[in-house]
């Protein structure tokens, strides 16, 4: 049994088997085959707010006290809006870690607009994308059960990205990450039925035996609730604030053949097209390429820019694969009646009404996977809906 460090509020136990531990650290890419397609999403990035309580050394996303940002909720419905305009499915919502008290102004701010807490302004502006049309994806980074619960269920799918279970130096700092809470916030979602996307960030100081058992650590916990959508196998890239350099093509090229291998099946293995070489890791059984926005930057990584569709086309053509497009939910996760007729894959435990083995029956019971709000606007009846649907014909 192997504790991943946290705190004594926030230590997660997942079960990692020397044995496979040995096993992911064996893999090469020509242990896997390459998928036969690649999917993607068309999404908006919405930066909700830039505050955040970490201080990473490689991320450019957070600003300090006084400088950080809060969209408004207008500003939210017109980035959703130019979204919807251009075909787009997802309403993709990032910000920090829940803001420490240090952001006096961003506090303040929603209490000025009528707000609590970030996670009740979340919950507003995902009402916002669901009524231009579009379905969110929040990834609101660590999150008490309390606080996904009050937002899941207007969101078809949420993610944050593991990183790594390994304590490295890049999350130094007086408010340091701990690989514990990010654990405990994938557990919260698979106890909550929440379809979920998470991943690694390959070249921050983890060592290769982290690698594989922040791969495992993630598998353990799917198998625990069948809840894990998409794993991300993301490079660190430089930037203004990190100068360590990339990882190379061949450390990418097998740490994703040690996703394929460590996951299960039903779980997708992306890279983001603008920060990986897709094209040269379409071999190594990666089968999406994520979310890329026609209308907005990726405020993760501003230095970076989105891919168009055409040199997403260009990447499956040259691995001889179809490229579709997906919503930012899994179509395993969808109950029959929204799946498409030639659908294949594996269920989800929960779909139609199935219980995913959930320890929080009191709040997941009924939602199947989808909550009323998601699923109405997937059969609505409008554009939305047709827009949708039509992603799964």
């Amino acid at each position: 049994m192997t504790t991943i460090p946290g705190t004594a509020e926030y230590d997660v136990e997942v079960s990692i088997a020397e044995s496979d531990v040995e096993r992911l650290l064996e893999v090469t890419p020509s242990d896997v085959e390459p998928a036969p397609e690649l999917s993607f999403c068309r999404n908006v990035f919405i930066p909700l707010t830039t505050a955040c309580r970490y201080t990473c050394t490689y991320c450019t996303y957070f600003d300090p006290p006084g400088q950080a940002s809060l969209l408004s909720l207008e500003e939210v419905r017109d980035i959703c809006r130019r979204g919807a305009d251009a075909g787009c499915t997802e309403a993709l919502f990032t910000f920090g870690d829940d803001p420490d008290d240090r952001y006096t102004q961003i506090h303040d701010q929603l209490a000025d607009w009528g707000y609590h807490s970030i996670h009740e302004y979340l919950r507003a502006a995902c009402e916002v994308a669901l009524e231009e049309g579009l379905l969110p994806h929040s990834n609101p980074g660590d999150q008490t059960l309390e606080q996904m619960a009050e937002v899941a269920d207007v969101n078809a799918s949420m993610g944050v990205m593991l990183e790594t279970t390994a304590d490295v130096d890049a999350h130094a700092g007086p408010r340091r990450k701990l690989p514990g809470q990010r654990l405990r916030t994938i557990r919260n979602a698979g106890e909550l039925d929440v379809a979920f996307t998470t991943g690694i960030l390959v070249g921050i100081g983890e060592s290769w035996r982290d690698r594989a058992e922040s791969l495992l650590a993630i598998r353990e916990l799917h198998e625990r609730y069948d809840h894990v959508q998409e794993v991300i196998v993301q490079p660190v890239a430089n930037n203004e604030r990190w100068t360590d350099g990339s990882p190379g093509l061949e450390t990418m090229r097998r740490v994703t053949a040690m996703a394929r291998v460590g996951l299960p099946e039903e779980v997708s293995v992306q890279v983001p097209p603008n920060l990986a070489p897709a094209r040269d890791l379409v071999d190594c059984g990666i089968d999406d390429l994520g979310g890329v926005s026609p209308v907005t930057d990726d405020h993760v990584n501003p230095d970076y820019a989105w891919p168009a569709l055409d040199e997403l086309e260009a990447v499956a053509e040259h691995a001889g694969v179809p490229l579709r497009e997906r919503l930012p939910v899994y179509e395993r996760f969808l109950p029959a009646g929204l799946r498409s007729d030639d659908f294949n894959g594996v269920l989800a435990d929960g779909v139609d009404g199935v219980s995913g083995g959930t320890q929080q029956a009191s709040v997941a019971d009924g939602r199947a996977w989808l909550s009323p709000t998601i699923r109405r606007a997937l059969e609505a009846n409008d554009d939305a809906g047709r827009r949708f649907r039509a992603t799964l014909e």
